[in-house]
């Protein structure tokens, strides 16, 4: 991925990782388009950041999402970088049966449908670039999964998965995979108490160590800042069990204390 002249569409841009990675980018010269659900943020986003420009897209609609990509293919013809950032992580009790599956499916439909469609969409139109890239957003929880939000671990191991079919399948076009696997960071995902954490980390050193990482992605197309290496190598170095233990422990106090 070139790091400046690039057209960039970044889902979920309007708040959090989405809109850290916009407002780099916009930075370093590129052409950003972030989309998202609420107008509010995208609006917040772009009046902050002069020359970002936004469009509401709710990635769990197939019918908007085609519209989208057909809307883009006119008004954005040289896009040449897609970021599948969109998701939703909301904890789940498994025990109440049916009564958090709204919870399950709506994880499902945002984190992993959404990237699925979006990404068969745009593909034509980034297939055509001499030179493009799709990013995949998962999580260091694709790799060491807490029981607290059991299908949001779920969803980024299967796009893991699924980006690394992606990849090889595209291995001979013009277009790079890559996979984003954040840490703990300091956003709003699971609440505002997320954005205080000292146990996260900040925003602002995740992107900036990103995008040193962006310059020169490794062979297997994984970007992985130091801070999850624990999290993607703990079954490599057999320390997936005792890291497993950890996390959920780490993970059951912090929703004990935030019922409290």
């Amino acid at each position: 991925m070139q790091p400046t002249n690039n057209t960039i569409l970044i889902t979920g841009g309007g708040s959090g990782l989405g809109r850290g990675l916009a407002e780099a980018f916009h930075r370093a010269g590129n052409e950003v388009i972030i989309t998202g659900r609420r107008q509010s943020a995208l609006d917040n986003t772009v009046r902050a950041n002069p020359g970002i420009l936004a469009r509401v897209l709710d990635v769990d609609s197939p019918e908007e999402i085609q519209r989208f990509a057909a809307a883009v293919k006119t008004e954005f013809p040289r896009l040449n970088v897609l970021i599948n950032n969109a998701g939703i992580m909301k904890a789940e009790n498994l025990k109440t049966g049916a009564e958090d599956l709204p919870t399950a499916e709506a994880t499902i439909s945002t984190n992993l449908l959404g990237p699925l469609r979006l990404t068969a969409a745009l593909l034509p139109t980034l297939m055509a670039q001499p030179q493009a890239t799709i990013m995949t957003v998962t999580s260091g929880l694709a790799f060491v999964p807490i029981a607290t939000n059991p299908t949001y671990c779920a969803t980024k191991a299967a796009i893991h998965s699924w980006t690394q079919s992606l990849r090889y399948q595209l291995r001979d076009t013009s277009v790079e995979v890559l996979e984003l696997a954040p840490p703990y960071v300091q956003t709003e995902l699971t609440g505002a108490h997320q954005l205080s954490d000292p146990n996260a980390m900040p925003l602002a050193d995740f992107i900036q160590e990103t995008l040193e990482l962006l310059k020169s992605p490794p062979s297997s197309g994984e970007i992985l800042v130091r801070r999850v290496h624990p999290q993607r190598l703990a079954e490599r170095e057999g320390k997936y069990d005792e890291l497993y233990a950890l996390r959920n422990e780490q993970a059951m106090q912090r929703a004990a204390n935030l019922t409290r």
